[in-house]
């Protein structure tokens, strides 16, 4: 493939990855993804879908298989999110942006390859300010460079399990164990639930509001979901994550 995207003899490589399996997210979702990382991201970037499914992937989106990682049994935990540090990912070398497929991304992201640091994540909002756990949906690393997280959980794989919630909560603590964990600038990527949405009961009256220029992404985790919250969600189960039609949301996710 050519053009700005996929100059893969390029300097310096940007990789912006994204993981994709099984049936809880469709095709649609990793295109929108290049659809948004395409429309703001300036510098030159390859955009590379590791999935067990290709099908109805846009023609431009470069796949790999999800790299091997049978060892994993028992509950998901997203730990299939940590294939990504094989020594060897793809044909792919330099830095690799990962997101999750369904993060809506409201302005340029030229920021999350310019910030100097090895590793890079969200500071995660649902622990406590003294916890370091950092939030998978958007974190950046240098390719080829962290494998012995790999071979550790594989080689401890039951208690490492046992020791950690899932895959953020082990991938943070390796990082700070090596020195490198860093995170992005407050803002830069915030949950829409807790950043966008007002709490219970008053989610029930307000529309969730647009953030701010200085956030570049916004996660969502749960629901609702994008295309939840465009058209409006409703749970008699869980009121405090009723959110009315966000409108202004459209034009960044159907982009």
């Amino acid at each position: 493939m050519q053009g700005r995207e996929f100059d893969i003899n390029a300097k310096n490589q940007n990789n912006v990855v994204c993981l994709k399996w099984g049936t809880k997210f469709d095709s649609e979702y990793v295109n929108r993804l290049y659809r948004m990382v395409k429309h703001n991201l300036t510098i030159p970037f390859r955009f590379v879908c590791f999935t067990d499914d290709a099908n109805g992937l846009d023609s431009q989106i470069e796949t790999f298989p999800i790299p091997e990682m049978s060892f994993i049994t028992g509950p998901e935990r997203g730990w299939k999110k940590l294939s990504v540090f094989n020594k060897q990912l793809g044909n792919l070398e330099g830095k690799a942006l990962c997101l999750d497929v369904d993060v809506v991304i409201i302005n340029n992201i030229d920021y999350l390859f310019q910030e100097d640091g090895d590793f890079r994540i969200i500071k995660d909002w649902g622990y406590p300010e003294s916890s370091y756990v950092g939030n998978s949906a958007c974190y950046r690393f240098n390719i080829g460079q962290h494998a012995e997280i790999i071979e550790c959980f594989k080689n401890n794989f039951n208690e490492i399990c046992k020791r950690f919630r899932n895959e953020e909560e082990y991938l943070s603590w390796q990082m700070k164990k090596k020195g490198i964990l860093q995170y992005w600038k407050p803002r830069t990527a915030i949950s829409f639930k807790h950043g966008c949405m007002s709490c219970f009961p008053f989610n029930l009256f307000t529309t969730p509001k647009c953030p701010s220029d200085e956030t570049k992404i916004l996660i969502f985790h749960g629901n609702p979901l994008p295309r939840e919250a465009i058209n409006g969600y409703f749970s008699f189960k869980r009121p405090q994550r009723i959110c009315r039609k966000t409108y202004w949301l459209k034009k960044f996710w159907e982009i």
